[in-house]
């Protein structure tokens, strides 16, 4: 009876659900400005306006519980203008505000008053709303799947369990910036060769049809027989000037075919191998895969998620058939008492020097210290290995624009030389 009689206590005190809404308003100097707030309702969210001096125009409501059940659809068109940029910036900056002592709820506060995007501050509001209503922050960002990773979510749910939230956020903006900074870079490195490749391309297409057979047509006088270079040139340039139109068809239906091919079970399974066997790439690739498992699971260990349960969050993060083969066998083993280097020592995409240092760690009792270890050093190799590959780039560019200019020039030049052979 006494239990019932706090529950209801409780249902009467606790405050009533606000909701997110939308407002325009026009300011003491008669300025429209816009924005988004809380409030418990629109007559409540015209109060607040006025007491902060603005002047209502118009209210509408941007979430209530059936926001809540919209589906993936509706979200993903939530999320269109989110980056992954600014999820890192806000965790940063909740952690920073966290860490200074500030109450979840009025940092959350902070972060609305701050965020310029406006279906991100949306976001935050039902964020703030939910753990205003007594949620978790865990089971909050549960109903954004779209924007937040579960592997966000775990280390959430760790942060809340062991009290330190404000450190697990801080490591969580500090990962999703090494990733964010790592594929900025390489997007930046590519941005010249990209460049030099669709500008030669254009260039050589402009050469071959429209050149090419202005020059060619002289040999048309020609009785002799063409060197095989001149008839592959000039048949080359006839095609691309009547049908250079099948081009962009040829190339969805081989870039289609080739994407049914490898959603398929046995495509999948050839495509995923191929990019850890590949030469050059397949090395970066394996090492980009290690690093992020490594840095992951280190990053889960430390905040006090069990190793079970980490590894069943590290199996979705990889998306490589064979590296996720290996990881469920490790969990099964695992499972049964092994050690984690007994389950990973068997395959052949977990280098020795990745099964050492978790052998050590496990010795040890430090393996969460030891596998950020082995993602820092990874993370090097990667980094080093993709500038190295970039800046490669140029180079190759201008070599196979030399080559196919100097073949070009090869073509038209040989029927010269046999003719001024025969007039000699």
């Amino acid at each position: 009876m006494g239990r019932i009689v706090l529950r209801l206590v409780n249902q009467l005190i606790q405050p009533w659900p606000m909701s997110v809404f939308e407002y325009s308003a026009l300011d003491a100097k008669g300025k429209k400005i816009k924005g988004i707030m809380d409030a418990n309702s629109e007559s409540h969210a015209r109060t607040k306006l006025r007491s902060q001096g603005k002047y209502p125009v118009s209210i509408t409501i941007s979430d209530d519980k059936k926001a809540g059940k919209a589906s993936k659809g509706v979200r993903l068109r939530l999320f269109r203008h989110i980056t992954p940029a600014e999820i890192s910036n806000i965790t940063r900056q909740l952690a920073t505000l966290m860490g200074a002592g500030i109450p979840l709820i009025q940092a959350l506060d902070s972060l609305i008053e701050q965020t310029r995007n406006a279906s991100l501050k949306k976001v935050i509001a039902q964020i703030k709303n939910a753990v205003n209503e007594g949620n978790t922050l865990t089971s909050a960002l549960g109903e954004h799947p779209g924007l937040f990773s579960d592997i966000f979510i775990n280390m959430v749910r760790a942060g809340e369990a062991s009290g330190s939230l404000d450190i697990v956020l801080e490591r969580l903006a500090e990962f999703s910036e090494k990733q964010e900074n790592l594929k900025a870079r390489f997007q930046a490195a590519l941005v010249y060769p990209v460049f030099m490749a669709v500008i030669g391309t254009a260039i050589l297409f402009i050469l071959i049809t429209y050149i090419v057979p202005n020059i060619t047509q002289v040999f048309d006088e020609m009785d002799r027989v063409l060197p095989l270079p001149t008839l592959f040139l000039i048949g080359l340039s006839d095609f691309l000037k009547l049908y250079w139109w099948m081009l962009p068809i040829i190339f969805t239906i081989l870039y289609v075919s080739i994407r049914f091919f490898i959603h398929q079970e046995f495509g999948r399974r050839v495509w995923d191998l191929l990019k850890l066997k590949f030469p050059i790439t397949g090395t970066v690739t394996q090492k980009i895969i290690l690093a992020r498992i490594a840095s992951t699971l280190g990053s889960l260990l430390d905040n006090g998620v069990g190793l079970m349960a980490s590894m069943q969050i590290i199996r979705t993060l990889v998306s490589n058939v064979h590296v996720a083969k290996v990881i469920d066998d490790a969990m099964v083993q695992i499972e049964k008492g092994q050690s984690m280097t007994v389950a990973l020592g068997d395959s052949p995409w977990f280098p020795p020097m990745f099964v050492q240092m978790v052998a050590v760690g496990e010795q040890s009792g430090h393996l969460e210290n030891m596998l950020k270890k082995v993602a820092k050093a990874y993370e090097r190799d990667v980094e080093t290995a993709i500038m190295a590959m970039t800046s490669l780039l140029e180079p190759l560019m201008i070599v196979a624009m030399g080559l196919a200019v100097g073949f070009v020039v090869l073509s038209i030049l040989l029927p010269i030389f046999e003719m001024n052979q025969m007039i000699g």
